[in-house]
Order: structure tokens, then C-alpha cells, then sequence
């Protein structure tokens, strides 16, 4: 029978007697004293109280293991490493798969898209993802001046063929003119 308290001198050394450690509270390998003074060997394999766990084993990579709720989980997470992309329209998007990431991914504007985006397509005064532009509204544009004359029919007068826009259009006064007639009266025609 082992000791479990010491007095030495009417001073209590050691006292073992309310101890309430036992060996499945000890991890094993690790030798300890019970309340009754004998040498015991812990027989614990966790090294933590895993009951309030909530990892799920979506939630832990793919192929690794861990502990939850005192159960051995075995993760599920794919392992998607340098995920990568790009956008091809203005409004579009990248969906980002589930699962980890190593951080080494990149999405960007595909290359022929970021080919567009320069100054000279880019109205003037425009800044568009941090270019901005310099086009006028006049490159390569040819104008048309026109000549109209009143008349009593509607007239729509638009660019002629090989040009853009009207840079001026011409309205005559009505023709306006009196002479005078047989009758001794004068004749006005307008028109």
C-alpha cells in the first residue's frame, strides 16, 4: 500500500486523499499518483476535450483527419489549390469554387477585353478601370454642310453617302416675288 499523506512535524506535506485525477484524465504514457498514493499510467490518447467541436467534414481538406465530438473526422474539402480565371463582359463573373485555396489564383479581364481598354476608345474626360480617355467624338469622321429651300412638301434632309453627320445645313429664305399684272394689281408668289 502506497502513501497518500505525508505529516511531518504536525505539517502536512503531501496530500493525495482528495485528488480525484484518474488515468483516463492522463494522457498515456504519463505516470501519475492516485488519491491512495499508487504510481498509475494515463491511458488518454487526446490531449483535449473535442465535445463542443463543431467542425463539419466539409469544413477540413480533403485526405486530412481531425477531432470533433470525441470522433475521428476525415475531411471532405476539396483542395482546389490555385484557382484561376477570367472575365470576358462587362457584366461578367467568376465563381469561386468551394473548397480551399491556396492563394496563388488570380481573375482577371481576359486579355483580348483589356486589348479594348485604351485611350483612344475611351470618350475624353472618361476614366474606365483607371484608363482614361482621350477620343474627341471626331476621329475619323467626315461631315457634310447641305442646302435646303422651302417648298410646300415636308423635306428630311440626313447625310449624303460616305459621310457621318451634317456639319451645317443651309435654309434659303422662301422665295418671295411680286410683279405686277394685267389687271393693273400685283402678283406676289411665295414659294
Amino acid at each position: 500500500m502506497a502513501n497518500s499523506k505525508i505529516i511531518f512535524g504536525g505539517e502536512v506535506l503531501i496530500d493525495l486523499t482528495a485528488d480525484t485525477v484518474t488515468e483516463d484524465k492522463v494522457l498515456s504514457g504519463v505516470t501519475f499518483h492516485d488519491k491512495k498514493g499508487d504510481a498509475l499510467e494515463g491511458t488518454c490518447s487526446y490531449d483535449s476535450d473535442t465535445s463542443d467541436d463543431t467542425a463539419a467534414v466539409a469544413e477540413i481538406l480533403a485526405g486530412k483527419t481531425a477531432h470533433a465530438r470525441g470522433t475521428a473526422l476525415t475531411g471532405t474539402m476539396p483542395n482546389n489549390g490555385a484557382a484561376s480565371g477570367t472575365i470576358e463582359t462587362k457584366a461578367g463573373e467568376y465563381t469561386i469554387a468551394q473548397g480551399y485555396h491556396d492563394g496563388s489564383g488570380k481573375v482577371a479581364i481576359s486579355p483580348q477585353e483589356q486589348a479594348k481598354i485604351i485611350e483612344s476608345n475611351i470618350r475624353e474626360g472618361i476614366t474606365i478601370l483607371g484608363v482614361t480617355g482621350t477620343m474627341s467624338g471626331t476621329e475619323d469622321v467626315t461631315a457634310q454642310s447641305a442646302s435646303v429651300t422651302p417648298g410646300t412638301a415636308q423635306q428630311v434632309v440626313t447625310p449624303g453617302e460616305g459621310y457621318n453627320y451634317l456639319s451645317q445645313v443651309t435654309v434659303a429664305a422662301i422665295p418671295y416675288t411680286e410683279t405686277p399684272n394685267a389687271a393693273g394689281g400685283t402678283t406676289v408668289t411665295i414659294g
